[in-house]
């Protein structure tokens, strides 16, 4: 016999290397029991097949260290949380500034533009001049016509003093006239006593008698000429009247004058930076004209927080706050005031929440915090980024209260 046939016949003859054959139908007892539980369950094993208390028996120093970091992480992970519940920050923050163009109030061509863009300037610094040589002919004409409107009240003045002198003229012929009138009176009744007794002639009587009646006439034409001169002093008074109201405006076309020759040196009402300067030298300007832009120097941030953020959030909170553009440096500020109303509401065209299908979304309110500390020695505009953090529980956090035991 082969080998081969020696092999094969161990092979199907099992009874020869010792083993046992299963009898025919007999149950087998690796297998599982009619309710599919296993007579033997298998152990907990670990992800090598090892059970898992072999695998910490193996190595307790990893898993206490393991354990360690968990609870580490866990209690960093508390402190964190905690310290953030006193805060309230958003990334929906930017520098504002009441920016404003500059603009002439008079026409004229530019004969100077002495500064250039983003050049700081301070209140009273010339930003650009115009042409003055007309508004210098116009203010000489409007002092001229200020010395003829004057030169008339004194004018008026002395023809009214004359015209006094002239009443107390005529006020003494009227005493003239009626100290002669008092003596032709006299006279006209003693040659009548007379005419009557026959001591003097009838024509005597009658000569003095028409005298009188010649001083009568003669002392009503003084007090006229009296009554005259007042009125005429009352209607120089009139005149002189009429001539200071000339005067009162020909020194309001004098000022005007002076007004209209001091604006054309533009100058800067407060300190700031000009930015995006417009003008030139030789440029044609009419009032309204945009010059440049102007920039101040006070400027806030306007921090756009949601309305869940707004609960414990008042004004002179403090706040610490870092600009983009300037990331290592950490600024100072307090809470100035909250908007009352969301910045929708103030948009140009607000939401209409009444039409339509309605979906709640958490709406922004902005809020001011002005700068405690701002830097002097960078620029600061509107339109920069901000990152600002309000601390709105004053009370210290568990992580603060251990940085301070520690």
């Amino acid at each position: 016999m082969t080998v081969d046939a020696r092999t094969r016949d161990r092979s199907e003859d099992p009874a020869r290397d010792g083993a046992t054959p299963l009898q025919e139908g007999a149950p087998d007892e690796r297998r599982s029991d009619p309710e599919g539980q296993d007579q033997h369950p298998a152990q907990d094993n670990g992800p090598r097949g090892e059970p898992r208390g072999a695998l910490l028996r193996r190595h307790p120093l990893a898993s206490v260290l393991g354990l360690l970091v968990v609870m580490m992480g866990a209690a960093c992970g508390f402190l964190y949380w905690n310290d953030a519940e006193h805060f309230a920050s958003t990334d929906d923050a930017f520098i504002a500034a009441r920016q404003f163009a500059i603009a002439p109030k008079v026409t004229g061509y530019l004969t100077a533009v002495p500064v250039t863009d983003n050049q700081y300037v301070a209140a009273g610094d010339v930003i650009a001049r115009i042409d003055d040589r007309d508004y210098h002919v116009a203010l000489a004409q409007a002092e001229a016509q200020v010395a003829a409107a004057q030169a008339s009240i004194d004018n008026f003045d002395a023809q009214t003093r004359v015209q006094h002198a002239q009443v107390t003229a005529n006020q003494a012929q009227v005493d003239q006239a009626q100290a002669a009138l008092e003596f032709a009176r006299e006279q006209a009744g003693r040659y009548q006593s007379l005419a009557r007794t026959g001591a003097s002639s009838v024509q005597n009587a009658q000569q003095y008698n028409s005298q009188l009646h010649q001083q009568q006439d003669a002392l009503r034409s003084a007090q006229a000429n009296v009554t005259l001169a007042e009125r005429q002093i009352e209607a120089l008074k009139a005149q002189h009247s009429n001539a200071v109201a000339s005067l009162a405006q020909a020194k309001a076309q004098r000022d005007q004058a002076q007004l209209n020759l001091s604006y054309t040196t533009v100058m800067a009402a407060q300190a700031g930076r000009v930015v995006n300067l417009s003008a030139a030298v030789g440029q044609f300007a009419q009032p309204g004209t945009n010059l440049t832009m102007f920039v101040p120097d006070q400027v806030w941030i306007t921090a756009n927080f949601k309305e869940n953020q707004l609960d414990t959030m008042r004004p002179g909170q403090a706040v610490t706050f870092h600009i983009d553009a300037y990331p290592e440096r950490t600024l100072h500020g307090h809470v100035d005031s909250v908007q009352p109303g969301s910045g929708t509401a103030f948009s140009l065209l607000p939401a209409e929440n009444a039409t339509g299908n309605y979906v709640k979304i958490v709406q922004r309110v902005p809020v001011k915090i002005v700068m405690d500390d701002p830097p002097a020695d960078v620029a600061l505009g509107p339109g920069m980024s901000v990152v600002p953090e309000v601390r709105t529980d004053p009370t210290p956090s568990l992580y603060e209260r251990l940085r301070a035991w520690l």
